[in-house]
């Protein structure tokens, strides 16, 4: 029995098995690598198909017919399996349009020679019949094309032969490496037996090159669902890619990029399909934190921020492993969902409550201050008061230490009121703080102006040393605010004829503000308690008068809330310095007098 149907059945299989695949391709169409992998199944298609009629053609006119069959596959398979090698050891950039047209043209030639070798004879000199087999074999007299063909097809086998072996030797992770070997074992299927066939040195009555493909399409089959499915995206998966705001990006198991959708090339700048295959460390070599991700197990992080990014962003980062039909991890998907707007929104409502927070507990510390600074000059104004009316009902005498007495507590009962109002001023609305920029000279001397009846009641001396257009950026109202107290108590603690001078020298970016006077300085143990939280009981001036505890604790919370700091120096009997910090703008940086400078 002729065993040529054996053979015929053999090959029939075989085109079944590189349609099929041919068409599973066709379905993953969106990834390039899939196209030239598919046409080039179809190719060995056409050629198997045609081959396995050849052999059960019992005339010369059949056999020829099935050969124009072949050759619709054959001329083509070697570039678009070329094609397909670049693509896989990533050497996509070099795929272009012209380079494609140009590696076709051989092609095409050996396409139409073999169509039209009855009117020229260049691709077969003749073409005989064989029956020592038991059934027709045609024996063909290569001509010069077909020669070219060859010589053609094997130059590029041979080089795309020496990039896989390029790439398994470069190659350090196990999978990898079964996956380019079984991709060399399945390209020389094909090229390995017509090599044999083509040699002579083993007598082959019949062309064995077709049956190559058997070998070839059980390897590649093997390479691709075992080892580089997740290359050949499905089709619905990009879809799904294409309409997500969220980054997804897939990684095989030895962490080589296999997939990305393009909010992820919004995310990284400069990912594109050039970097399928290649590995984490070099796609994320300027996100040190995902690529330690990359690494690790399945994990969900909330909030993290990609370093190396021009604008700050945060995301919250999911990963997962893929796994096949039996469980079985296949790759990792990184799931990227922006929530830089939630967690600013968050630091907004955050910062709020802090900030209502601050402010409530401070209002509470005032009125505690106020129910107890205001009670008592009150209280005293009262019995004066009810004292003068019953001295006087009795005996008409002279009151004019009471009335003194009376005159000074309203003057600090007015003052208390004074220092509330402006307060009040300043949180209506909720802590409005609105910082401008202030000549701080200007500032001073209309402050001076203010308390110029009061410093010349006690022939006391203030010179200002801070030259004009020395520029600070603070909130008007509470930069007068501060001002005034600290030249109001200095005023207060320094005895008659006593001197008071304010400096202003620039320290790292800020214009600290000096106010030094003659007086009797703070006591020691007074001293350490001032300006911390318990707000300090008001002392007795030298000339009698008293305060009301407020003015300091004023001071202390707007010059916080302009960005700076207060502190002080004293010495009990020789005066106290009170310092206090303002930021500068760079306009009023640069305006800054050399002289003024300082050191940073």
């Amino acid at each position: 029995m002729n065993y040529n149907l054996f053979l015929s059945a053999l090959l029939m299989a075989a085109t079944y098995c590189s349609l099929i695949m041919a068409y599973l391709c066709w379905k993953r169409r969106e990834v390039p690598i899939a196209i030239s992998y598919g046409l080039g199944m179809l190719t060995g298609a056409f050629y198997t198909f045609g081959y396995a009629f050849e052999i059960m053609s019992d005339s010369l006119e059949h056999i020829r017919f099935w050969l124009r069959i072949e050759y619709i596959g054959i001329p083509f398979g070697t570039v678009l399996w070329f094609i397909m090698v670049l693509q896989y050891t990533g050497r996509q950039a070099l795929i272009r349009k012209w380079v494609v047209a140009a590696l076709m043209v051989v092609p095409a030639i050996t396409f139409i020679s073999h169509h039209t070798n009855e009117w020229h004879h260049l691709f077969y000199k003749s073409m005989t019949l064989d029956y020592s087999e038991g059934f027709p074999l045609a024996v063909l007299v290569k001509g010069p094309l077909y020669k070219l063909h060859v010589y053609y097809s094997y130059t590029f086998f041979v080089i795309g032969m020496g990039l896989l072996i390029q790439m398994f030797l470069k190659e350090t992770t196990t999978r990898m490496k079964k996956q380019i070997a079984l991709m060399i074992i399945g390209s020389w299927g094909p090229y390995g037996f017509t090599l044999v066939y083509l040699s002579g040195f083993i007598y082959m009555p019949i062309d064995i090159s077709p049956f190559g493909f058997v070998i070839s399409g059980i390897f590649f089959m093997w390479g691709i669902y075992q080892f580089n499915m997740l290359r050949l995206v499905p089709l619905a998966l990009q879809k799904v890619f294409a309409s997500m705001q969220d980054a997804v990006i897939v990684f095989d198991l030895d962490n080589i990029l296999t997939s990305f959708n393009q909010s992820a090339n919004r995310i990284f700048e400069g990912i594109n399909n050039k970097w399928i295959g290649q590995p984490a460390v070099q796609i994320f070599g300027h996100y040190p934190l995902l690529l330690e991700k990359v690494k690790q197990g399945p994990f969900i992080e909330s909030k993290i921020q990609i370093s190396g990014q021009t604008d700050q962003q945060f995301y919250n980062v999911h990963m997962s492993f893929i796994s096949d039909n039996n469980q079985k991890p296949v790759g990792k998907m990184f799931l990227l969902s922006n929530v830089t707007e939630m967690v600013r929104s968050e630091e907004r409502l955050l910062a709020n409550a802090k900030q209502l927070t601050e402010l409530n507990t401070f209002k509470d510390k005032m009125f505690n201050v106020v129910a107890h600074d205001i009670r008592d000059p009150l209280a005293v104004l009262i019995n004066l008061m009810e004292l003068m009316e019953e001295e006087m009902q009795v005996c008409g005498e002279d009151h004019h230490e009471i009335v003194q007495e009376m005159g000074q507590q309203i003057q600090n009962t007015f003052t208390l009121v004074e220092s509330l109002l402006d307060w009040f001023r300043n949180q209506m609305g909720g802590m409005m703080f609105s910082p401008v920029e202030r000549d701080l000279a200007q500032t001073i001397q209309t402050n001076l102006r203010l308390l110029q009846v009061r410093s010349e009641g006690k022939g006391i001396h203030i010179i200002s040393e801070i030259p004009r257009d020395t520029f600070v950026y603070a909130d008007k109202e509470m930069l007068d605010l501060i001002i005034r107290n600290l030249l109001s108590n200095a005023i207060k603690f320094t005895n008659s004829g006593g001197t008071i001078r304010l400096k202003a020298d620039r320290s790292d970016h800020k214009m600290v503000v000096s106010i030094s006077d003659t007086g009797e300085g703070i006591a020691t143990d007074q001293a350490s308690t001032l300006l911390q939280e318990a707000y300090p009981i008001s002392s007795m001036g030298t000339a009698g008068e008293r305060g009301v505890g407020l003015g300091l604790t004023l001071c202390k919370e707007f010059v916080r809330l302009n960005g700076g700091e207060i502190w002080f120096d004293s010495t009990p009997a020789q005066g106290s310095t009170f310092y206090f910090s303002i930021p500068m703008t760079p306009e009023a940086l640069s305006k800054l007098p050399d002289s003024m400078e300082g050191e940073e």
